[in-house]
């Protein structure tokens, strides 16, 4: 007879256990524990489901519900079980004694053995284990080994004597391992980069660790995740850095390898979608394993277990694939920031889509063991709110629901493959619980979507492509040093104009109401040759020349003589070098008056500076007399000016404000030190010293 579905739940006050299809009603010999509850958790076998209140963990039988053992323990925050139910692991959280040394927190314990009345339970093994990330053994599929990672080794023991070091794995650095499933008693080892040596992971047959049968050394691997097929066959290593040095990506870099554990493959997987991996799964088969890749929308493919692509399925923002137990269907949903809908296809029909689930913002996604039904949840504490339970079918009708207040957790009850029904999973239709009726009866028939804004102008009209998604036919996502090539949304080209409007064919940019820049092709040089276009160009180049020189002759007048303001206290040349005062006046020259005062000593200061007779003949140039003519008040006074006597007028005109400052103040009555009255008292010398300077400037 088939084991009936059943799931178990843990919320901030209780834990309760759940019989699904058809039934949906409380396990009936289970009592709710209550009060501080801290997990729970079914054996892969199914056959027991233990939690842990705070100050014991008890077992139960999880068909009936009826307590099998006790263990007497506190402060226990994780638990977990052998693959055949047969040992059971605790961790506390680490502590030290009064001597100051770290207590063995990490205990394992048999699940169920024979002990006298009144005889308290011994753990088999404890140990020292200070992370909870990785804190349980590893077992082989038989429970014959089980295996522990510290510094530089990995450690094997016996399942049953856990107080000897069976044998050891000595690999210098190693960081992670992950012992394979089946009946093939391998083990795969992960040795970060370091002192610039490739990272490396490493395929050992247990017990011959002489010589890897399989490896792997690549770069960009700070960590990496191990994932094992279910025949053991094949391993898939997923390897991930923190910092992505192209700066494509604020979560680093991921690369994806394949290798047999015979040593017959071991390469990089190809995908044809830049972007980091979001997810990837191999089937229960351990044939085939899906992979969803590439900036969003993502795509997702289905490769064989020698790495080549044998489908994709349509492009979508999704970031999740889980396969059904059986190996017919698998689910590609968007969880997370996505907007939480998940796509059912079915992979014995040509990949065909059964249906498209809208789960809302579900935290836990999972299959029930006969493939007939998904579970989604949302829980604590990435969501307070909304916490509950939905069940749908795979043809993607829902089936039961339930609210809770602060759920933690909740997770299917494992059932072995000869325990399970063979029917269709999609016919017939169960009937769906009353609380999924109701449910349906509260949710809103979902409106039109509105959509983004458009102005009056572009409304009716279809969206640019450089607006649209890729799975919408947009232009594809890409990145480049950490700046986009393209538009600022990421897609198509770059947004130049007006949604809707015609790009520029020449791609310039034109400022409305300006004089439109010449555009190649505009005075007809389209039909001319390379030479003639040379000789055009030449003839352009030299009338420019010549109308440059032509307009400096008439500015300068032909006068050798350097100009005034290159002379002088004002001047701000006295310090330059005279190739720098060169400079100085070539960039000058074409931005002087046509007429300025006359310094070179003549009768007519206000006559023009004319260098032709009235009969046309040129007059002889006036000879150079070199004076030192006093600088003009305006050079002196102008911000820029660096002569001392400039620097001494300012430094005289602000010495008066201040003095002026202090005498109005002294008017209102405030009380001044001495040295502020000394300072007024010498206004007037301040006073005369600036007449004088300023008669000296004109």
């Amino acid at each position: 007879m088939a084991s009936p579905l059943q799931f178990a739940y843990r919320t901030q006050k209780a834990i309760g256990v759940t019989d699904a299809a058809p039934v949906y009603e409380p396990l009936p010999g289970f009592i709710k524990p209550e009060g501080n509850l801290r997990c729970c958790v079914y054996s892969p076998c199914g056959r027991y489901f233990a939690f842990a209140s705070g100050d014991h963990v008890s077992v139960i039988d999880a068909s009936v519900g009826h307590i099998l053992t006790t263990v007497t323990l506190s402060n226990v925050f994780e638990i977990a079980f052998s693959p055949r139910g047969s040992f059971l692991s605790t961790w506390e959280r680490p502590t030290k004694d009064e001597a100051g040394d770290a207590t063995k927190n990490f205990k394992i314990w048999r699940t169920i053995e024979d002990l006298p009345e009144g005889t308290e339970k011994e753990p088999i093994g404890k140990f020292v284990q200070k992370s909870q990330t990785g804190w349980n053994l590893q077992y082989t599929s038989d429970e014959k080994f089980c295996a522990r990672l510290v510094t530089n080794e990995v450690q094997f023991y016996d399942s049953n004597d856990l107080g000897t070091v069976w044998n050891k794995l000595r690999v210098e650095g190693v960081a992670d391992f992950a012992l394979a499933p089946g009946q093939n008693h391998n083990i795969a080892v992960f040795i970060p980069e370091r002192k610039g040596q490739p990272s490396t992971v490493k395929v050992y047959n247990v017990p011959e660790f002489t010589n890897p049968i399989s490896q792997k050394t690549f770069f960009k691997g700070d960590k990496v995740q191990l994932k094992w097929n279910s025949l053991g066959t094949s391993l898939i290593v997923l390897a991930q850095t923190d910092v992505d040095k192209s700066n494509k990506s604020y979560y680093g870099e991921t690369t994806l390898y394949l290798l047999s554990a015979n040593g017959a493959l071991d390469a990089r997987v190809t995908l044809d979608k830049d972007g980091p991996i979001h997810d990837v799964a191999w089937s229960p088969n351990g044939k085939e394993f899906g992979v969803i890749y590439g900036y969003m929308p993502a795509k997702t493919t289905i490769f064989n277990h020698r790495g080549v692509a044998a489908h994709s399925f349509p492009i979508a923002p999704r970031n999740t694939i889980i396969f059904s137990p059986t190996g017919r269907f698998a689910l590609v949903a968007g969880f997370g920031n996505l907007a939480g809908q998940i796509d059912v296809y079915d992979l014995e029909k040509d990949y065909r889509k059964i249906c498209t689930i809208e789960s809302g913002n579900p935290s836990v996604c999972q299959w029930s063991p006969d493939s007939r039904f998904i579970m989604t949840a949302t829980t604590s504490p990435r969501l307070r709110v909304d916490n509950g339970v939905k069940i749908w079918h795979v043809g993607g009708g829902i089936m039961y629901h339930e609210d809770m207040v602060e759920l933690y957790s909740v997770t299917w009850r494992p059932v072995l493959p000869e325990n399970l029904s063979r029917v269709d999973p999609l016919h017939p239709v169960p009937t769906p619980h009353s609380s999924a009726i109701a449910y349906l009866g509260t949710v809103k028939t979902p409106s039109k979507p509105v959509g983004a804004y458009r102005p009056p102008g572009a409304r009716g009209m279809s969206t640019p492509l450089h607006f649209r998604r890729e799975d919408e036919g947009g232009a594809a996502h890409v990145m480049s040093n950490g700046t986009q090539n393209v538009g600022p949304n990421g897609f198509g080209r770059s947004r130049r104009q007006v949604p809707g409007a015609e790009f520029l064919e020449n791609g310039s940019r034109a400022v409305p109401g300006a004089t439109p820049g010449e555009v190649p092709g505009a005075n007809g040089d389209e039909s001319l040759s390379k030479a003639a276009l040379k000789n055009k160009k030449k003839r352009n180049n030299k009338k420019a020349k010549d109308g440059e020189n032509k307009d400096g002759e008439r500015r300068d007048g032909g006068g050798l003589a350097p100009p005034a303001h290159d002379q002088g206290l004002g001047s701000g040349n006295e310090g330059r070098s005279p190739e720098r005062r060169g400079q100085h006046y070539n960039q000058q020259r074409h931005n002087r008056s046509r007429s300025r005062p006359n310094f070179s000593g003549g009768n007519n200061p206000g006559r023009s500076r004319s260098n032709t007779h009235r009969n046309g003949q040129a007059a002889p140039p006036p000879p150079q007399i070199q004076t030192t003519q006093p600088p003009a008040l305006d050079s002196l006074v102008s911000p820029g000016s660096q002569n001392p006597a400039s620097k001494k007028l300012r430094s005289l005109q602000k010495k008066i404000r201040a003095i002026e400052d202090l005498e109005m103040r002294h008017a209102g009555g405030e009380k001044l030190e001495d040295t502020q009255m000394k300072k007024i008292a010498t206004k007037s010398a301040v006073v005369k010293e600036l007449e004088t300077l300023e008669k000296e400037a004109h």
